[in-house]
């Protein structure tokens, strides 16, 4: 697997692959190098996830209906 998830890696790819490592993780049967690897392959898929989500956020548009009937279109906020 490529160690950096911004080769052209998706989301959703990404994620997969930071599950698989979780439960590779939790099986408790690698050796400590195997596990340092994984865990720091982690680090940079959950790094890289994070940024993606960030910027998705950025392009999400709210649109709301006002009192007066117009349509408003706002940034996202997470107040919303």
């Amino acid at each position: 697997m490529n160690l950096m998830p911004e080769a052209g890696m998706t989301f959703e790819e990404a994620l997969s692959r930071l599950e698989e490592i979780v439960r590779q993780l939790e099986s408790g049967e690698l050796t400590l190098d195997e596990t340092v690897r994984l865990y720091e392959e982690g680090q940079r898929l959950l790094a890289f996830c994070q940024r993606k989500l960030a910027d998705a956020e950025k392009r999400i548009k709210v649109i709301t209906v006002t009192e007066e009937g117009s349509i408003e279109v706002q940034e996202w906020d997470e107040n919303f």
